[in-house]
């Protein structure tokens, strides 16, 4: 990888968040004055953000970032899925950085060296789903992790397929990679798009029965069957995997809402979710 492409310069900031650090601290921290759920005493282990512009999904992500705000981690993962390009593994990002309005977060390289030599042949380095990709579900859970945690090294990693077999690969490869470690899974996904809002509830409220079963083999079975919708559906599953397999024993989808309820328009909404896993 060339200097160039080394550090992914911001793609959104601007449109789906606002580009100004002041503007965009002062917005974050505005969003977690205003959650009304504590669960920061939990030991989590992962947690599931969504990804729309900070007008709409904003403030429910600050349900799931106020839970680990203050907290230390020393890696965070951070998996999306790619909205703009296919390709058929998890594309982790071999880079030294991601940059926002807020400063550079730079990559947990070794973590990344690390899951490009395990033996799951999905999970791989690259800057697929990355470099020269405008992106935003990745990017867009930076600025809050920079809000709630400041310092920390990042693997982003972009999920170019959303199969059982990749979702179990990269959770399992996360898992060893991370065993024994500090570190935070983040996984960024909306929910259902532009149905009613009757509708969207109705698809909705599946995932987050399974999030609170702390079920990722139903959740994946409900969306091939069209029972429920998730554009994250496969970072989520993974987050769940990779969870389990690091002592997580718990789960809670902690606040749910739809982008009706900020527009006013309820006939073609688009829904959101913040969740936890926990020990």
């Amino acid at each position: 990888m060339d200097k160039a492409a080394a550090i992914r310069k911001p793609a959104v900031a601007g449109t789906f968040y606002p580009a100004d650090s002041r503007r965009l601290k002062e917005e974050i921290e505005l969003y977690l004055e205003r959650v009304t759920v504590d669960r920061s005493d939990k030991d989590i282990v992962a947690l599931i953000a969504p990804h729309a512009g900070y007008m709409y999904s904003g403030p429910v992500a600050a349900y799931a970032y106020r839970q680990v705000q203050g907290k230390h981690y020393e890696t965070v993962v951070v998996i999306s899925p790619a909205h703009r390009e296919y390709f058929d593994f998890s594309s982790v990002f071999s880079g030294q950085g991601y940059e926002t309005p807020l400063g550079l977060v730079p990559v947990d390289e070794e973590s990344v060296s690390a899951l490009d030599k395990h033996p799951e042949s999905s999970v791989c380095a690259s800057g697929e789903g990355h470099v020269f990709s405008a992106e935003h579900a990745l990017e867009v859970q930076l600025p809050f992790l920079q809000v709630v945690s400041g310092s920390f090294r990042l693997v982003p990693v972009v999920m170019g397929s959303q199969s059982r077999d990749c979702c179990l690969a990269l959770g399992k490869a996360l898992a060893e990679v991370f065993a024994g470690k500090n570190a935070l899974i983040v996984a960024s996904s909306d929910l259902s798009h532009f149905h009613s809002q009757e509708k969207a509830q109705s698809l909705d409220m599946g995932v987050v029965e399974r999030i609170d079963g702390f079920d990722p083999d139903g959740l994946l079975s409900d969306i091939a069957r069209h029972k429920s919708e998730a554009c994250g559906a496969g970072p989520i599953a993974a987050a769940m995997y990779a969870a389990r397999d690091l002592g997580a024993t718990a789960a809670e989808n902690i606040h749910y809402a739809t982008s009706g309820e900020t527009s006013g328009d309820f006939s073609q909404v688009v829904g959101y979710t913040a969740g936890i896993f926990y020990k």
